[in-house]
């Protein structure tokens, strides 16, 4: 069983290190996963789609392809890089996702006959958005293919302390959703083992690295902006105390990343090629 870390998409938002918190433009990437499973391969995130990638303006908008001044270019669309791996797309027959935001689920489309896991919060505030919501379902252009949605409820085993919901029960490796509320009203996070530990993608539970230190810090323009994005502020800032709290205590056993931190992204792809090698 192998996990590849992926770069499916990269954003150079304005504002610099007002966002990223270093020097030069700053760098946003979605960070995905492929998993080499018992049964065919599983995708957890899909970034944005190839169809995206051509045609950003309509099928993202005009305001978040400016704003976050999207590189659309194909070779960054998750069909393109399980190409690259030397499988075929085809073989995906699952799709876990932290939420259905249109740089984590742009890329459905490109898989129509996997099954998609989601939570069932998230499942329907997506199709049917509230007004503040549109802008970020593209569901005519990211869901209009009719997904083969598997959606689940909370509760379930206790995981390090976090409520988990199992999913592809008898399928290795195992695969959890940690429910992590708060970008979103359905926002989960994927547990997956890696050998004796775990890998813990947090999607947008938090945006850059300094977010998990103790203490905590963050880029001044990316702390407005997660707060102008959340369905509830309050939940997300206590899901990124819990995880902090996680990363102290149980940072041998369970490795968290979140979606758009490139170093992050880096910190892994190199972890993954040492142990290849």
């Amino acid at each position: 069983m192998r996990i590849h870390h992926l770069s499916l998409g990269s954003m150079c938002p304005y504002g610099g290190r007002f966002v990223s918190g270093e020097r030069g433009r700053a760098q946003v990437v979605c960070h995905g996963l492929l998993i080499e499973g018992s049964d065919g391969l599983v995708l957890v995130e899909t970034g944005m789609g190839t169809e995206d990638m051509r045609h950003p303006y309509r099928r993202l908008g005009v305001p978040f392809t400016l704003a976050f001044r999207v590189q659309a270019d194909v070779k960054n669309a998750a069909l393109h890089r399980i190409r690259e791996l030397g499988h075929d797309p085809a073989d995906v027959r699952h799709i876990t996702v932290t939420h259905l935001d249109l740089d984590h689920a742009g890329g459905l489309p490109d898989f129509p006959e996997a099954e998609v896991h989601v939570l069932e919060r998230e499942h329907a505030v997506a199709l049917n958005p509230a007004l503040r919501d549109r802008a970020r379902y593209r569901h005519r252009f990211h869901f209009a293919h009719g997904p083969k949605w598997k959606t689940y409820g909370t509760g379930g085993d206790s995981w390090f302390g976090f409520e988990s919901v199992r999913i592809l029960p008898g399928i290795e490796p195992e695969i959890l959703m940690i429910p992590l509320p708060g970008h979103s009203h359905g926002h989960t996070g994927i547990a997956v083992r890696d050998g004796d530990g775990w890998l813990l993608h947090c999607g947008d539970a938090y945006f850059n690295r300094s977010e998990m230190q103790t203490p905590p810090s963050c880029p001044p323009g990316l702390k407005i902006f997660q707060r102008a994005m959340s369905a509830d502020n309050a939940a997300r800032l206590a899901n990124q105390e819990r995880l902090r709290e996680l990363a102290a205590n149980h940072g041998q056993e369970v490795r968290i990343f979140c979606a758009h931190d490139h170093v992050e992204l880096r910190r892994e792809q190199e972890r993954s090629a040492r142990a290849r090698a």
